[in-house]
């Protein structure tokens, strides 16, 4: 989004350059909170706040914990908002980690840009009023709400490292265009409307490629079974070890889906210490694939994980895949990525009795489709039906994907090893795929 102002609360402190002895955690301890306070000229201001408490048992699993609660109320003056109560436990099922989450996500400009990553033509003058090839801001959006009740479970197979994963989800997505009456209260500068100026949504729907069943959205209700391999030494920032997961995830019309579909997902992790406690090199590989059946369009921005570690999991392009590229740029129905990571601790200091350390990460991702979503053969006779004074060559070109990259830095503020804060910056390498990305929210990538 444009013109987000952060406000954030600086807090100064004597503090020491060098580590200093740690104090193992017990029992339930608050892990942290903060205001949540930005402002949009499109969405308003963000009000609210975010809470963690934790559960550490006895000293012997520090920083490792037996339980996790995280809460976030916050929410737009013009109707966005985050309203997610998660609950993470270790011992509520004996022998099984279990997450589960119960989330409300109303977006009135959620992120879309075509499908097929570079075979759909980004134009960043139409959404820059400056611009005197200007047609709206939200161009690129439209209404996207979202309700999910999630569950998430892993258990030992067979030793230490050996797990078995399992989930299910309810979800409901109500779609539409945006509301740009709401958008435009209050505002001198007034959107237009959708009938005067129609979006890649809109234009999406009249030429077939969103099918009517799909564009106001539904319920997908989901399964997911797999095996994963987790040889990490902690949880929050781990300095050595192996994680990798891999399996399915099916939407069978029997749970009263309007889409019946299935999708393979693989993911690798890696972590190398470089010095101890200080300085470390990781890396993250995935590749995800549609099996079977049509996946809708709204649903195809899903990042598959065996567990779901913050409020969206959603790519490519993004806080969570690709953080210098435009959110959910790259779209298909199969596609791989990966993100290369330097982590360093440099400042370790004390502020109201608590444990503080200041991260730095040096950042380098990147991502492609795979397999593409099938447009049909005669998709340019029906652009020049519908739009003749337009250039097809201005949304589409056809064979065009290829590696989409990015890179940045990352200043991550974490208290008590787990309350991790993550401010990312990254650069897109192509102007197709935006130019600075900008994001602030909860631990590390992975």
């Amino acid at each position: 989004m444009k013109k987000i102002l952060p406000i954030l609360l600086i807090v100064s402190a004597s503090f020491s350059l060098s580590a200093q002895e740690k104090k193992a955690m017990t029992g339930w301890k608050f892990g942290g909170a903060l205001p949540a306070v930005t402002y949009d000229s499109n969405l308003g201001f963000q009000y609210g706040a975010l809470a963690e408490f934790f559960n550490y048992g006895d000293p012997s699993i520090f920083p490792d914990f037996l339980d996790h609660t995280y809460t976030e109320i916050s929410r737009f003056t013009k109707g966005s908002g985050i309203y997610r109560m998660m609950f993470e436990s270790y011992r509520l099922i004996p022998g099984v980690h279990l997450t589960s989450d119960l989330s409300y996500l109303p977006d009135q400009a959620y992120h879309f840009y075509g499908f097929n990553g570079y075979e759909s033509i980004f134009n960043n003058a139409w959404m820059d009023d400056k611009s005197a090839d200007y047609r709206t801001m939200m161009f690129y959006r439209f209404k996207r709400n979202q309700f999910r009740f999630k569950n998430d479970f892993e258990g030992k197979l067979s030793g230490e490292r050996l797990r078995w994963n399992a989930g299910f989800a309810f979800q409901a997505f109500m779609n539409g265009s945006v509301d740009t009456d709401k958008l435009n209260k209050g505002k001198d500068d007034r959107l237009p409307s959708v009938t005067d100026e129609p979006g890649l949504y809109e234009r999406y729907q009249a030429l077939g490629l969103i099918t009517e069943n799909e564009a106001d959205g539904g319920w997908v209700n989901t399964v997911k079974g797999g095996f994963s391999w987790d040889s990490r030494d902690n949880l929050a920032n781990p300095m050595k070890g192996l994680w990798t997961e891999l399996g399915i995830e099916a939407a069978p019309k029997f749970l009263g889906n309007d889409w019946g579909f299935s999708r393979f997902y693989i993911t690798h992790r890696q972590y190398f210490t470089l010095v101890q406690n200080d300085l470390s090199a990781v890396y993250r590989m995935g590749y995800q694939s549609t099996l079977s059946g049509k996946v809708p369009f709204f649903y195809q921005s899903q990042v598959i994980t065996s567990m779901l570690t913050g409020a969206t999991n959603e790519g490519l392009g993004g806080s969570k895949t690709l953080r210098g590229v435009l959110k959910n740029r790259v779209i298909g129905d199969g596609f791989i990525y990966g993100n290369v990571e330097l982590r360093w601790k440099p400042v370790y200091f004390k502020l109201f009795r608590q444990d503080f350390y200041i991260g730095l990460n040096a950042f380098y991702d990147f991502g492609m489709i795979t397999k593409k979503i099938a447009l049909p053969s005669d998709l340019q006779t029906r652009f020049t039906s519908l739009y003749p004074d337009e250039k097809f060559t201005d949304y589409f070109n056809t064979g065009n994907e290829k590696l989409h990259q990015c890179a940045g830095i990352s200043i991550m503020p974490v208290m008590n090893q787990n309350f991790v804060i993550d401010v990312d910056i990254g650069k897109a390498f192509n102007r197709q795929d935006g130019n600075i990305g900008f994001s602030i929210g909860l631990n590390y990538l992975f």
